[in-house]
């Protein structure tokens, strides 16, 4: 089944810092249907990395089966991590980088990878606020997500 996973991490919503993050599933059943499923988290007092880490944790987690996965995101981090083969480097120096310093976020990192696995997965970056559709729809999710408190989703921070 092919998957799209639109995501973003948001600082807008809480006066306090990063305010949640949004991720949305669409797919069409073998009917033709599309299909839509939300899963947000507002209010977490993080940084903005982990928040976009922990909204791609969420699409893939929330999958019950192998799938083919595009998942938008306008972290550059987070797709070049991938599409550039940073984590591949971070795993081979023992998750290190650069002049030996340590990757942060590594339980993230781990996790997502574990995530990643049964799908395949082809990270997009869609460059944030230049008006393209993908950005706008990742924009709006984390938007809400921050927004509006947590939804389907805390199970997935908990474990």
């Amino acid at each position: 089944m092919n998957v799209t996973i639109y995501t973003d991490g948001a600082a807008r919503g809480n006066p306090d810092g990063p305010g949640g993050y949004g991720t949305v599933l669409q797919y069409v059943d073998p009917k033709g249907n599309l299909h839509e499923r939300e899963l947000s988290r507002g209010y977490e007092k993080t940084t903005n990395n982990r928040m976009e880490l922990m909204a791609a944790i969420a699409g893939l987690e929330a999958l019950n089966r192998p799938c083919q996965v595009t998942l938008y995101s306008d972290s550059s981090y987070l797709v070049n991590a991938f599409n550039q083969h940073w984590i591949d480097g971070w795993i081979k120096k023992g998750w290190k980088r650069g002049k030996n310093e340590p990757v942060k976020n590594i339980d993230l990192w781990k996790r997502l990878l574990e995530a990643k696995k049964p799908h395949q997965v082809q990270f997009v970056w869609v460059k944030g606020h230049a008006g393209h559709p993908e950005n706008e729809r990742c924009d709006q999710l984390a938007t809400y997500a921050a927004d509006h408190g947590p939804w389907e989703i805390d199970q997935v921070e908990n474990g």
